[in-house]
């Protein structure tokens, strides 16, 4: 194993434990001696990581610690290229303008053979243009952050209109729609409301008095959807 695949494995293991763990535990979990873990551990803490303990008393590492350039594998940096072309054509345009500058802000403190496997990376995306939105999905997703109500005039797949308050608490991207999953106060249950039905959005000044992630529990649980 190289020595910046094994560091990057010693950091997940104790991110792992919430309580220190002795290096004996460690070294069996990582697959190195306990004296190379020893080694490993001053290497990181050199780096900056806050791992505290000593042998005989154990190790934790306290949060706080951002992985070095060199910690990326390159099977991370291809889901994190994959993911970036996936949200920029099936995302909406802000949305995807954000993907693009958060790979590009990675690939600024990649070493150079890494900042290459993005530039090359052989994984594609192709998808069909989805259904054009008729609602702003950025306001959609800042009153999901904001957990605040939502007033809709909405029209439904027969193209009858009828005006709702809904707590809006995910957006789900499919290949040629999107949905925004919610509580509706018309219906007193949970709804899904596609956004190229949307005729009329207003976000509204008052809060939805339920925890967004209570909601998103209660509703993958009636869906019977694994978090």
């Amino acid at each position: 194993m190289a020595r910046s695949e094994r560091l990057l494995t010693l950091l997940q293991t104790l991110r792992r434990y919430r309580r220190p763990v002795s290096g004996a535990v460690l070294a069996t979990e990582t697959g190195v001696s306990i004296r190379t873990l020893y080694r490993d551990i001053a290497s990181l803490q050199a780096q900056g990581a806050l791992i505290e303990g000593e042998p005989g008393l154990g190790y934790v590492l306290k949060p706080g610690f951002m992985l070095p350039p060199m910690m990326f594998s390159l099977d991370e940096i291809e889901a994190l290229v994959l993911g970036s072309r996936w949200v920029a054509r099936a995302a909406d345009p802000r949305l995807a303008a954000a993907g693009a500058d958060a790979l590009a802000k990675i690939a600024d403190v990649l070493p150079q053979e890494m900042r290459d496997e993005i530039e090359t990376s052989p994984l594609l995306v192709h998808l069909r243009p989805p259904v054009a939105d008729k609602a702003d999905l950025s306001a959609i997703r800042k009153a999901i952050r904001s957990e605040r109500i939502l007033k809709l005039t909405y029209s439904d797949e027969s193209g009858t209109v009828s005006v709702r308050n809904i707590w809006p608490f995910a957006l789900s991207y499919f290949e040629h729609v999107r949905v925004v999953v919610a509580w509706c106060e018309l219906r007193r249950d949970y709804r899904h409301f596609r956004t190229d039905r949307i005729v009329e959005m207003t976000p509204q000044d008052g809060r939805y008095p339920r925890r967004r992630a209570v909601l998103l529990k209660e509703w993958r649980d009636q869906q019977e959807i694994a978090p």
